[in-house]
């Protein structure tokens, strides 16, 4: 158990750093290709409710994507972390709203009412060809998809971020998944 929590570890590590070297010309396209197949997906599926997240650690910034979003109607929601062994909770959230900082440092909505999304747009650190998700290893997404309803999820990333890892008994395969290459169908 201690060696496959290093192996993932070490492979965090190193996609985030092949995340950070992406070029800010390269990031600025493939956001805006991420972006455009996100709202493809939502043309395919046209949620009312989407959580979002805002774009940290070299995440895809999908900002412009949900100013669109929101202009089709569709209310938006950022996650909270309640606490370390919680589930996220999610604050209606607009473009142009107040914003504040988490005790982790994340942009948060300064008010907002609380919502269950329809469908999640969840940032990866890493994925698989199986769908499952590799994030930051705080286990926030896994405790949220474990409750029910269960919301569509769509996992973000860069193409550099696929890998091959085996996924652990409480990790929760996405229905989807969007890179600038990869459209969801």
């Amino acid at each position: 158990m201690q060696e496959k929590t290093a192996q993932k570890a070490a492979l965090r590590r190193e996609l985030l750093a092949n995340r950070q070297a992406i070029p800010t010309e390269v990031r600025r396209r493939a956001d805006a290709l991420i972006g455009t197949h996100v709202l493809a997906w939502h043309k395919m599926h046209p949620v009312g409710s989407m959580g979002v997240y805002w774009p940290i650690r070299g995440e895809p910034d999908l900002l412009e994507c949900y100013a669109a979003l929101s202009a089709l109607g569709v209310r938006l929601a950022l996650p909270i972390v309640v606490d370390k062994h919680s589930p996220l909770r999610f604050l209606t959230w607009k473009p142009g709203d107040a914003m504040t900082k988490d005790s982790l440092g994340v942009a948060i909505p300064v008010a907002g009412d609380e919502v269950q999304p329809e469908a999640l747009l969840v940032p990866c650190v890493g994925f698989n060809d199986a769908r499952f998700r590799l994030g930051y290893g705080g286990g926030f997404y896994d405790r949220t998809l474990e409750r029910a309803p269960r919301p569509l999820t769509v996992g973000i990333a860069y193409e550099c971020a696929r890998s091959r890892f085996d996924a652990d008994a409480h990790d929760v395969a996405l229905d989807y998944l969007v890179t600038e290459k990869e459209t969801p169908a």
